[in-house]
């Protein structure tokens, strides 16, 4: 006979709520994007090539509504698939990238060069942190670097783990320091130089006052991942993937990778190490000099990853066979990617982004200077789940944010400000950005996991962003 206690723990279990699946959490949002289809009404804003920044630029003031276009089951699951050949780029690159890294890892060089490190910086893991997260927050407001950054992403894991971090520890290190420079953004050329271009604002102009943001933004995201790191190290429970962390050490156990067995380093694994980050060299100057993107990217880790094998004493069947598992690994978090895509195909088909775009706009020209600041700001968070592209919402939005600033007497750097930390700081956090998908799909970090890491974060970025705007509004940042 059942107590009244047996029935109360039967209740709790049946409405124990679930965290969804990743990609049950996107198709969520596919469905929703397919029926503000039926709700949002359609529209567009003209566009107009200019010659003088060289991109098709929105003409202010020429919105019209125009004839609808209603997503319907069939074209819901069609855009799955187009999402997936829209974001086949990043896609394939996450495979090669993974392909190459499963050929290096297969070579041994990781262990041991991670097991040298390990030794050397006894006592002082947690430094490697902080000296990570402002090495790739260089390359984040120089040159933009977000999926750029992708790389190094199991390097940073392996290194977080055999210090008694995780793979999250491992991620954040390198993504955040990449993401903290991006959106602090100095001399960051894909949002700051084409939003600064399109405000005709001298390039990089107001850099001093960014240059302190960015101290702040970066001194931040420092604390909170040693924070975190320092509390995974003290009680590996604390992990918001513990049971994820327990399942691969379980599984480098059963392929003889624990921490006892960590191969010596040798000849081989350092003339592997030579091609890695030789090949590495040669993707930042190619970045740099030619103009090099995924495919080049990718192209050049084909060959690393060939290359490795061959000088680290794999035979040639072993080189692809390796090639195969590492690629294999990441396929979870590969299609996320095209899922992600497929939300933008869906707002895009309905028609209903720029009509978004518009309504805001009129709410925000009726507001006092620093309010419309403030809301010009959650205005550019909300568009960057849509628009995840920096310089693709730049030149959406800053034709139309341009002529608003001036006409309600903010100056033209602020709008540009508002745009930048808008468009960059949630780029950590949103399933639509593929730089984020292709991090998780490296580290193998289901997305709800580093939600739960990473929103605090990303709320204190908010918060001092918020912040510097006021000051910038307030003293008529120029």
């Amino acid at each position: 006979m059942s107590t009244g206690t047996e029935v109360e723990v039967k209740k709790e279990r049946k409405f124990k709520f679930r965290t969804p699946h990743t990609y049950a959490l996107l198709f969520i949002v596919l469905i929703v994007a397919a029926l503000a289809s039926y709700v949002v009404p359609a529209g567009e804003f003209e566009r107009s090539f200019n010659e003088e920044v060289e991109r098709t630029l929105v003409v202010p003031g020429s919105y019209a509504s125009v004839e609808s276009n209603t997503i319907g089951p069939f074209e819901l699951v069609k855009a799955i698939p187009r999402g997936m050949a829209a974001g086949s780029t990043i896609i394939f690159y996450i495979f090669l990238v993974g392909g190459a890294f499963g050929i290096i890892r297969a070579t041994g060089a990781i262990e041991a060069g991670i097991g040298k490190i390990v030794v050397k910086l006894a006592d002082r893991e947690r430094l490697i942190i902080p000296i990570s997260m402002l090495l790739f927050s260089i390359g984040g407001f120089t040159i933009g670097w977000a999926e750029e950054s992708i790389i190094f992403v199991p390097i940073g894991i392996a290194i977080a783990r055999a210090m008694g971090f995780d793979a999250i520890t491992g991620t954040a290190m390198i993504s955040c320091g990449a993401a903290s420079g991006f959106f602090g953004g100095m001399l960051n050329p894909f949002t700051v130089g084409v939003a600064q271009s399109i405000a005709e604002l001298p390039l990089f102009s107001g850099m001093a006052f960014r240059a302190v943001a960015y101290v702040f933004f970066l001194a931040f995201g420092m604390w909170y991942v040693i924070r975190y790191a320092t509390a995974v190290k003290k009680d590996p429970k604390n992990s918001v993937m513990y049971e994820i962390e327990e399942q691969v050490k379980k599984e480098e156990k059963e392929l003889n990778l624990t921490s006892e067995e960590i191969p010596e380093l040798n000849i081989r694994h350092i003339l592997v190490f030579a091609v890695l980050f030789g090949g590495i060299l040669i993707n930042i100057y190619g970045v740099f000099e030619w103009g090099w993107y995924l495919t080049e990217l990718g192209s050049s880790f084909i060959a690393i990853g060939i290359i490795s094998g061959l000088v680290g004493g794999l035979s040639l069947n072993k080189t692809f066979e390796s090639f195969v598992v590492g690629a294999k690994a990441l396929t979870f978090g590969a299609l996320i990617v095209g899922f992600a895509r497929a939300i933008l195909v869906l707002l895009e088909d309905g028609r209903i982004i720029d009509t978004l775009i518009n309504g805001m706009v009129s709410i925000l020209g009726s507001l006092p200077s620093v309010i419309t600041v403030i809301g010009m700001y959650a205005f550019q968070i909300v568009l960057n789940f849509f628009i995840p592209s920096g310089s693709g919402q730049a030149v959406t939005t800053m034709p139309i944010m341009v002529p608003l600033a001036d006409l309600v007497g903010i100056t033209r750097q602020v709008a540009v400000l508002a745009y930048q930390y808008g468009d960059g700081i949630t780029n950590s956090i949103i399933p639509t950005s593929a730089a984020l998908m292709g991090y998780l799909a490296i580290a193998g970090i289901p997305y709800e996991k580093w939600f739960k890491f990473i929103w605090r974060l990303i709320v204190g970025w908010i918060l001092i962003a918020l912040v510097f705007l006021v000051i910038a509004t307030l003293t008529g940042l120029q």
